[in-house]
């Protein structure tokens, strides 16, 4: 027998043996369960519970062997199991009229073995109290009498205080792969008799304790290919019963009471299934809705309550869905889309119960007396029923929720839920279903989400804006959804729900790529137009409307100002729909009706009039391509505006003005440039300055080393530049001298040079992130020469400098030192620039007079800084003394002139 060591004799004929596992048990087992995922078994006792893991002992690659070991002991008090229920280390354990639910936790906690509860059954106090109450039972019960207490419901932590001890005793061996160590309270609930039903107390106990497991799915929408992956478990559920009223409650994450049920009659036995509960009376099958899916969903889903998706609530009403007759049905049990019923039809077999008299809840009439049964039974039978399929019982509801469709009520909606959630219920177990099934079960799941679309868009219900979740879930386009729409006219006048509109209108924000026909834009318009005419402007600007008829639309319009209802909003809609007419004149009109800034704030009100998207892309509008041509200026300020209130990021908008400009890959149109350099003006804080910096000094670069012209004329000189934006600095004045040495320089590219000089001498700038990408400009380039020159003084390379000056243009040398060579760096007067000079007057040549004349004026002001012996000592040795004599009498004399 496994369980016990195997011989070697028995692995040779294990083929032709008997499979037998023996686990013995120190007290009376009274009920037991089998863990639905893994297995395990557990047996509950007296006081204890005993778990016996399911293993597999390979004896050779051919004969697997199952076996159980006895892993844990749960010591248990103060309540007696009469059902318990295990799965995946939950545990829930009922009595007469309690029930118990826990966790096992397998995660140590500061590597103990074992957790023990504080509460402690043996203490004196609790056996007084134990003594005491039996003592007065016994009184009480001779004189017909039964101590009832009062009904409990402890959720969490708080069902620790119910004064059910739980010890837990590990006896497994060490290499087990899953310890519990501790243990978790999640629900304790106690009920009372009902002594008002003037029923035995044999009739008032709990029955079918039961954990559900739902397990994690792929999305409803997917298809799943590989259905042998290991399950996880999403949301477990614990069902028990009294015999008139089924509780049933949420126990993963968080515990909570979830649905109730109401019998019509005495309840024997229940199962819970993820799509129903099937409860038996003593002639009754009966079927009820469950909300199992829908908090699974939640679990699964967190974004099932959004403007994407939904999910009927768990707090719906359960409902009844069939009941059948079966005389004497004893017991129930099922298996995936199996009711299994055990009946008794013996008229014979009459409880004696009605000769005693009655009385009130009297423990001495509680045993029943039944007639000896015959030897051989007679009546028992046996019944395998055959659930109905979802997808036909979805097709009754819905054809049974059409009786209620014209008289707009709520039972239409509550039915077709109960519908969607049979479904969705069905769908989770996807591992049960054929290819063609599901197929047919997403197709039922469309179709349930479109009517449910369509009772949230007719029905005015709090609930409205669900519309636009169910029809996103339905697969419909907005077409299609319109199409289902009654346009009759009644009186003359059209009433539209406020979903049907809260739909529409989300869906034409949404820029979806769907283009409405002309008929079905005109009905929208119309719909507006009575509904909320507030939101015509930005119905007519959704790519969805690009069919419109511009006439129509713009009489309707027409008809906003005579409602008294203008805005500036408006008066662009106008004269966007002026230049789909090719109305130049309107379009003149409505445009010159307002202010500059007030068009602005009308583009942020409504940026689809400059922009739309389009199968991913970014398509500027007719009006943008229009201000391009006529007001580039307009059209940058209002771009600005969007990026300033976040309607735009900042690669769209770049992307923006290279579409539309015509501009591919790294061409730089120089509306962009424009852009670009309005952003610094207007220091936007989600802008990084350092990579705008970079942008223009690129393309600054670019086109100085290309000798390539701006495509347009730029919005703003180096000058307004200056006076408008604190990063764009004054330029040096040894700069303009510079330029101004070369007489062949090309006035077409002086702006862009100005600019990038400008921007080199701002206090903001990195020069060490430019220098890299300066190659391009040739220092042979009075442009070149200035930028690399601007950049090495701001990087203090000063030597360097003067020597490229005293080479390339000398008459700039002076006025650089001037500019450049003060406070600590005073002394590169004399150090360098002095002996510089001297040295190049000797080598003559063709600018001799350029060098002699800066020398004079150095020399002016070294005379000043330095006294007479220091002056002397940095005077060339070989000068001409005549040269130098009115310096050195300067020298002298200026303490007597101070």
């Amino acid at each position: 027998m496994v369980g016990h060591n195997v011989e070697a004799p028995f692995r040779e004929t294990f083929r032709d043996q008997m499979s037998i596992v023996e686990m013995p048990l120190s007290e009376t087992p009274l009920c037991i369960s089998c863990c639905p995922v893994k297995g395990d078994l557990l047996v509950g006792c007296t006081n204890k519970l005993v778990l016996f893991s399911l293993k597999y002992q390979i004896i050779n690659e051919e004969f697997p062997v199952l076996d159980f070991e006895r892993s844990l002991i749960i010591h248990i008090h103060n309540i007696t199991p009469v059902e318990i229920s295990f799965c995946v280390g939950y545990v829930a354990v009922m009595s007469d009229l309690e029930v118990l639910i826990l966790k096992l936790e397998s995660n140590p906690k500061n590597g103990e073995s074992v957790h023990h509860h504080p509460y402690k059954p043996n203490s004196p106090v609790t056996q007084a109290n134990d003594e005491g109450t039996s003592n007065e039972t016994l009184q009480l019960e001779s004189e017909d009498f039964v101590i009832c207490q009062k009904p409990m419901e402890l959720l969490g932590q708080n069902s620790e205080q119910s004064g059910v001890s739980v010890t837990l005793e590990s006896t497994g061996l060490d290499d087990e792969k899953i310890k519990y160590f501790h243990v978790q309270h999640l629900l304790y609930r106690r009920f009372a008799p009902d002594i008002s039903s003037y029923v035995l107390s044999d009739d008032i106990k709990l029955h079918s304790l039961q954990l559900l497991p739902i397990y994690q799915t792929d999305s409803l929408t997917s298809e799943r290919k590989n259905l042998s992956q290991e399950k996880e478990l999403l949301s477990l559920f614990c069902f028990f019963s009294l015999p008139h009223v089924g509780y049933l409650y949420l126990v993963v994450k968080s515990v909570e009471l979830m649905s109730v049920y109401q019998y019509p009659e005495k309840s024997q036995q229940a199962v819970l299934t993820p799509q129903f509960l099937h409860v038996i009376t003593s002639n009754n099958l009966q079927c009820f809705t469950v909300r199992c899916s829908a908090a699974a969903a939640r679990e699964e889903d967190p974004y099932v309550d959004s403007t994407l998706k939904a999910c009927p609530p768990v707090s719906m009403d359960v409902c009844a869905l069939r009941i059948q007759l079966f005389i004497g049905l004893k017991a129930i049990c099922h298996f995936k889309n199996h009711i299994i019923l055990l009946t008794k039809a013996d008229p014979e077999a009459i409880p004696e119960r009605r000769e005693a008299p009655r009385r009130l809840l009297s423990r001495k009439d509680t045993s029943v007396k039944l007639k000896t049964p015959p030897v051989a039974e007679a009546g028992w039978n046996l019944y395998i029923v055959n659930t109905i399929s979802p997808v036909q019982l979805y097709k009754e509801m819905v054809d049974y929720s059409n009786t209620y469709k014209t008289a707009k009520t709520q039972s239409c909606i509550h039915l077709l839920s109960e519908a969607h959630l049979l479904v969705r219920a069905a769908l989770m177990d996807a591992s049960q279903l054929e290819p063609g099934e599901k197929a047919e079960l997403l197709e039922a799941f469309k179709e349930s989400c479109g009517h449910l679309g369509d009772c949230y868009s007719r029905l005015d219900t709090q609930y409205s804006h669900l519309a636009l979740p169910y029809y996103k879930m339905s697969g419909l386009s907005m077409a299609e959804v319109l199409a289902r729409v009654d346009w009759a006219v009644e009186e003359g006048s059209q009433k539209y729900e406020r979903g049907l509109i809260f739909y529409i209108s989300h869906s034409l924000y949404e820029n979806l790529d769907e283009e409405l026909s002309e008929e079905l834009a005109v009905k929208v318009v119309q719909m507006f137009h009575v509904a909320e005419p507030k939101q015509l402007p930005h119905i007519l600007c959704s790519p969805s409307m690009k069919n419109i008829n511009p006439l129509t639309a713009m009489s309707y319009l027409r008809k906003l100002d005579t409602s008294g209802f203008s805005s500036i909003l408006v008066t662009l809609t106008k004269a966007a729909m002026a230049l789909k007419m090719g109305d130049l004149d309107m379009y003149r009109k409505e445009v010159k009706s307002h202010s500059e800034m007030k068009l602005v704030c009308g583009f942020i009100l409504e940026p689809r009039l400059l922009i739309q998207q389009k199968k991913g892309q970014m398509v500027p509008t007719e009006l943008a391509v229009h201000l391009k041509e006529t007001q580039p200026g307009l059209l940058v300020a209002s771009i600005l505006g969007l990026q300033k209130n976040n309607k735009i990021g900042i690669e769209e908008s770049d992307s923006f003005f290279k579409v539309l400009c015509g501009k591919d890959g790294d061409m730089i149109p120089q509306l962009l440039v424009d852009f670009w350099e309005a952003q610094l003006i207007a220091c936007l804080p989600d802008v990084l300055l350092q990579e705008l910096f970079f942008k223009l000094t690129s393309q600054y670069i670019w086109r100085l080393s290309k000798k390539q012209p701006p495509d347009t004329i730029p919005l703003r000189t180096s000058k307004d530049l200056i006076n408008a934006c604190s990063h764009y600095g004054l330029i040096y004045p040894w700069v303009n001298v510079l330029i101004t040495s070369d007489s062949l320089a090309d006035k077409n590219y002086t702006e862009d040079l100005s600019k990038l000089q400008s921007l080199i001498c701002g206090p903001s700038f990195d020069i060490a992130s430019i220098v890299p990408f300066l190659e391009p400009l040739s220092e042979d380039t009075v442009a070149g020469l200035s930028v690399q020159v601007l950049c090495r003084t701001r990087l203090k390379e000063y030597e360097q400098c003067i020597d490229t000056l005293l080479e390339r243009c000398p008459e700039a040398v002076v006025p650089y030192a001037n500019h450049e060579l003060k406070e600590e760096n005073r002394t590169l007067w004399w150090k360098k620039l002095l002996p510089e000079l001297c040295q190049r007057i000797k080598c003559g040549g063709e600018k001799y007079q350029l060098y002699l004349s800066s020398l004079k004026e150095t020399l002016s002001v070294v005379a000043v800084e330095l006294e007479l012996r220091d002056f002397l000592n940095v005077l060339p040795e070989d000068g001409t003394a005549a040269f130098f004599l009115p310096y050195l009498l300067y020298c002298s004399q200026k303490k007597s002139l101070t």
